[in-house]
């Protein structure tokens, strides 16, 4: 029970924590209830940023999710032209998270980053198909391990920035070698990951699952499984 409450809370969120206690604080100078106030709005931003450990399956060619949030969408689609991957489409999945979910990013699967990029663009609301295209996004390729495909068996994490998401931070730099479910960043506040999968391997998640980053597999480049479908029960 304390573990599920008690989770650890991510760096990138103290100095937010901070100024929101230090914002509650002077509000209740002012009027004791907007004191309550701020206190809520401190706690909400201390759920924000938690960042509880997961547990990742890791026989080799499973891919999890990036993120915890809702599959928005399951389509085709060209990588962002900046990662070098080609214009072919790919199977991609993209998770919506909404402020009430945790938001830190995991890597899907083993792998070394190879290219980095980050564009610059618009706000719209990210459960838009129109957001992978317009809005402000920070984009990773990764060489699958053992892949021998080349880069046909490349992957893109795509973060999306959101309506009220207003910054995209990613720590981890090119070269980096990574593990299924390892942290790769986060985004403030609601936003959307799309994985762009290898050619040839299909979705095992659907529209409306929720994902769980770094536990979910959404993929597994070890099998020729058709792509699932789903239904609400």
């Amino acid at each position: 029970m304390l573990k599920t409450v008690l989770v650890p809370i991510n760096r990138a969120g103290w100095p937010f924590i901070g100024l929101f206690a230090a914002a509650s604080l002077g509000l209740a100078l002012v009027a004791e209830p907007l004191g309550w106030a701020g206190l809520v709005l401190t706690a909400w931003c201390v759920y924000f940023f938690r960042d509880p450990d997961r547990v990742t399956p890791t026989r080799p060619g499973l891919m999890v999710s990036p993120a915890d949030g809702v599959v928005q969408f399951v389509d085709q689609a060209a990588p962002p032209a900046e990662l070098g991957l080609g214009e072919g489409l790919r199977n991609r999945v993209a998770v919506f998270m909404n402020v009430f979910d945790v938001h830190v990013n995991r890597i899907p699967c083993d792998g070394s980053i190879t290219a980095l990029a980050y564009r610059p663009g618009k706000f719209f609301n990210a459960s838009l198909d129109k957001a992978s295209e317009f809005n402000e996004r920070h984009s990773l390729r990764l060489a699958i391990e053992g892949n021998a495909e080349g880069t046909k068996g490349d992957i893109a994490v795509v973060q999306i920035a959101g309506l009220v998401a207003r910054r995209i931070k990613c720590d981890v730099v090119e070269g980096q070698a990574m593990r299924a479910g390892q942290r790769i960043g986060l985004i403030r506040f609601g936003s959307r990951v799309d994985v762009y999968l290898p050619e040839g391997v299909e979705s095992l998640v659907v529209p409306g699952q929720r994902a769980v980053a770094g536990e979910t597999v959404i993929a597994d480049i070890q099998t020729r499984e058709p792509g699932r479908t789903g239904e609400t029960r």
